[in-house]
């Protein structure tokens, strides 16, 4: 299998397996649709832990802290056994209880450790189906919960039902259009009328690292030589070095010149009785 180490940074990759009679056209949206099931079992990791926390959100005319709209508004706030408030007034704050808290962090565990970059560093490629069996563990958690539904505007229930959900969120910007995104590889674009073997080789073991961009950014920068702890590790060996010979050039090398064995008149001094000489163990001074 042709192996594609896709790379948006240091902390953001992960592997896919093709072979190379695949049309690059259907290797770039493959690897499109993978992005985007990423991006949005990212955003939902965190958006079910607030989801079990503080329970689903808010219609827009009635969000507010509940405690201000209790006290300045005489308002009554509707609370179950597992009320925490939210913090930004936007969810309702009435959670899911311990044991859904569970299941959420569980399958919100098992999704992140999917997509993480360790996976890559493993040797891990990613597939559509596991994705997908990731979102639907989290689609299946969530209506465990709401056996009624969340409310058509709720932020999990957009998420759930498509990519599309993610709209005007910060997720959205790391999502790629299947159509118009392209792939580099070694300073050059995958041409999407071409196959897999025609710009890699027909050498089915071949494994490459590849970026997948939007159009329009041109050829991307080429990639660090060292890590960036690498980095963060050679800056402070040279900067300890560095402070280790500004200390030795402030250093007065005469120094030594003040103590009495650099005398070179010492001897002669000791021997005319001129000057403290060492005296020997055993032996009485004079």
């Amino acid at each position: 299998m042709v192996v594609i180490h896709v790379k948006f940074g240091q902390e953001d990759e992960f592997l896919y397996e093709t072979n190379c009679s695949v049309g690059c056209d259907e290797l770039i949206k493959n690897l499109v649709l993978i992005n985007n099931r990423r991006v949005q079992l990212a955003y939902l990791s965190g958006a079910l832990r607030d989801l079990a926390r503080y329970g689903p959100i808010k219609p827009n005319d009635e969000q507010g802290i509940d405690e201000i709209k209790e006290k300045m508004e005489n308002i009554i706030i509707e609370k179950s056994e597992n009320y925490t408030a939210d913090p930004s007034g936007i969810r309702t704050g009435n959670g899911v209880g311990e044991q859904m808290t569970s299941v959420f962090e569980d399958v919100c565990t098992e999704a992140e450790l999917y997509i993480s970059k360790n996976q890559a560093k493993m040797r891990k490629a990613l597939t559509i189906e596991g994705l997908d069996d990731k979102l639907a563990n989290m689609r299946g958690a969530v209506t465990m919960a709401y056996p009624m539904g969340l409310p058509k505007f709720d932020p999990v229930y957009l998420a759930l039902e498509s990519i599309d959900g993610l709209a005007g969120t910060q997720a959205e910007k790391a999502l790629l259009d299947p159509t118009t995104a392209q792939l580099w590889c070694a300073g050059k674009e995958f041409n999407r009328a071409t196959t897999v073997g025609q710009r890699l080789g027909q050498n089915e073991k071949t494994k490459v690292v590849a970026k997948l961009q939007k159009p329009g950014a041109g050829p991307p920068a080429r990639e660090p030589v060292v890590s960036e702890n690498e980095r963060k590790a050679m800056m402070a060996h040279y900067f300890k070095r560095q402070e280790e010979l500004k200390a030795l050039a402030e250093a007065n090398d005469d120094d030594y010149l003040a103590s009495s064995w650099a005398n070179p008149k010492a001897l002669k001094s000791s021997l005319q009785g001129l000057s403290d000489s060492i005296v020997a163990p055993g032996i009485a001074r004079r």
